[in-house]
Parts: structure tokens; sequence; C-alpha cells
């Protein structure tokens, strides 16, 4: 019996992470969610996934919960994936789950969380990024009764949204990790890109004003544009080093993201950005924090010199910039934590240091 038990336990801990750390889903639904535009929703939907298990002090302070927030396109659940659940969940690992109490909510009008597909379309309120973080506050504080957070991170729109929660509710964490962001408005090239995006889909008389039969022809020139913004020239030169390989690469991933993306939530969460802007309350932020971007990202070029302009005014804040290599993926970089984690490592030790 022994052995059996023994190779049991042998075989669990040969299986991947990421193949463990499925997690308990779940949604929290708040009722009469007032936007900051003025509207409400009778009821706001929000779908979460955890792993671990919360843990408390003497005195009832959670101490183990970290909240990581996802990009524009995406879920919760993109966490759970090799790449990084792999990196970050498993037995010894930053933030194994054995030891801490993971929350990876789906934002406001994505995965399962309330959306305009879901029957609105263009009536679902117009939400922005502050409304996103106060229904994550919510989530957090009403829906699992968690306190204070060990760490919030996240990955692009949810490294934006680090950064508000650093300057929102600044005691509530220990420490901050915002990855592929910069903590001002989004404007030149990145607000172009974005206002290009949502110009080709309201534009284009299928859309109908929401209330299109059809996937609008608009969404096919906004698809084009994420795949540019977030794309990494050495990794599709190496996945299509011909031209025939890359007319295929491309055909096959419109058509993929076109069967699944629906008109009116992308126009939705693009739009969401607008309201962003930290930079005015920095000095707000009192958790240690690491910011971490790539040098190949489109999104959030290096040459722009806004992290080194802005980063003295966080207190306790480091900014690191990856060096563009044949393992980065551009704007992508942001979750492949084997490029990183070992910052987190050192950010995770300086909170309990301290």
């Amino acid at each position: 019996m022994l052995r059996r038990i023994v190779l049991a336990l042998t075989l669990y801990a040969c299986i991947p992470a990421a193949a463990r750390a499925q997690g308990t889903e779940g949604d929290f639904v708040m009722r009469g969610f007032r936007f900051t535009d003025g509207s409400v929703l009778p009821e706001l939907r929000i779908h979460y996934t955890t792993l671990g298990r919360p843990r408390r002090d003497a005195a009832g302070r959670t101490t183990n919960a970290v909240l990581i927030l996802h990009g524009t396109t995406g879920s919760g659940r993109n966490f759970l994936g090799r790449g990084f659940a792999g990196e970050l969940f498993g037995p010894g690992q930053p933030l194994d789950t054995a030891a801490h109490f993971v929350i990876l909510p789906d934002g406001i009008g994505t995965g399962k969380s309330s959306k305009p597909s879901d029957g609105l379309r263009a009536r679902f309120p117009r939400y922005g990024y502050e409304d996103m973080v106060t229904a994550q506050h919510r989530l957090v504080t009403e829906g699992l009764g968690v306190n204070h957070l060990l760490l919030v991170m996240g990955t692009s729109m949810g490294g934006m949204q680090t950064w508000m929660w650093g300057v929102r509710f600044p005691a509530f964490m220990d420490a901050l990790m915002p990855l592929a962001s910069v903590p001002t408005q989004i404007a030149g090239r990145n607000r172009m890109m974005r206002r290009m995006i949502s110009d080709a889909i309201r534009t284009d008389p299928e859309w109908r004003g929401g209330d299109y039969t059809a996937p609008p022809r608009g969404l096919y020139g906004a698809l084009e544009m994420l795949f540019m913004m977030t794309s990494s020239p050495i990794q599709l030169q190496r996945a299509a080093p011909t031209r025939d390989s890359a007319d295929a690469y491309i055909t096959r991933w419109m058509r993929s993201r076109m069967a699944e993306t629906d008109a009116n939530d992308f126009l939705y969460q693009f739009e969401a950005s607008r309201d962003y802007d930290p930079s005015p309350q920095l000095e707000r932020i009192r958790a240690p924090l690491v910011a971490i971007n790539s040098a190949d990202d489109l999104v959030n070029p290096p040459e722009l010199g806004l992290m080194e302009r802005l980063m003295p005014r966080v207190r306790g804040g480091r900014y690191v910039l990856i060096p563009t290599s044949e393992q980065t993926r551009g704007h992508g970089t942001h979750s492949m934590p084997v490029l990183w984690k070992q910052h987190l490592v050192d950010l995770l030790r300086r909170i309990r240091r301290d």
C-alpha cells in the first residue's frame, strides 16, 4: 500500500502544473451596479477562477491572496496554460497554489462575465477601466471575503489595471507587478491603433449600430490591427519563413479569430481604455512595485522614454526592460513567466523580508 501511495504521489508530481491547476470557477453577481457614466445594470456578473485557499493571520487579515488580471481580449483562465501556470503555480514555484490563494477574474465585457453579446449588444453600459477595477475590488472583498492582497499583477490591460489598484487602494496590497503597460493615458500611436479598431467596426454599415445579424466586415480589419499590435517579427519569421507559409499562417489566424470574436464585445473591450490615466496619482502608490516591459513591444515601445520619466515618482518602484531575443514575443512577452519570473521571486522575497 505504501509503495502504491508513493508511486501515485510521484506520478502526480510529474503531471504539468497546468494540468493540475484547473481551479474552482464561480460567479459574483452585483445588483444595481452603477457605472461611472451614471448608467445602471440591474445585475452585473463577474466570473472568476480561484486556486488554493485563503489564509488569515490572528487578526483576521488575509495573508496569501494574489490577484492576477488579464489582457484586453482575454479571460482569467488564460493563465491556466502550461506556459503561465506551469511556471508559477506548481509545487515550489513562486505562486505555488498550496501556499497561495490565486484569484483570476474575467473583466467586465470578457470571458464569462457580463458583456454586450449576452443580449444588450450596443445598449450595454459603456464601461471603462475604472468600472472594471471597481468590480474587481468588490469581487475580492464582497464576493470572496478577502481583506488584503499579497500581490496584484496583470498583463497588458491587466497591467494597466494593476497601476490603478496601486493608486486607488494603496494600502490594500503588499506588492504590485504590472506587465506590458505604462502608467499614463493612452496616446500617440497606441491610441491611434485603438481608434482604428473602433472605427473599423463603427463605420461599417453592416454593424447596424450593434444590431448586426452576421459579423460585420469591419471586424476583419479590426482583428488585423490587433494582430499587428501584439505580434513579434522574430517569432513570425520563424513560424512562417516563406511566402506561402506566411499566407497560410495569417489565413488560419484570421479564420479562427473571426469565428470566436463578437464585434460588439471586441469594440467595447478596446474602447474601455479611454478613461485610463493613473499618472496624476502615482505618488499614492505605497506597495513595492516592479514594472516589466519588453523591448520589442509595439504597444509600449521603450524608445518613447515614458517609463524613465514616470518611474521616479513611484516610491519603491523598479522598472525592468527585457531585451529583444529569440525568446521574447513582442507584446505577448507578458505571458511568458520564464522570461521574468525571477523578478517576481525577488519582489516576493523583498516584501517578506520587510
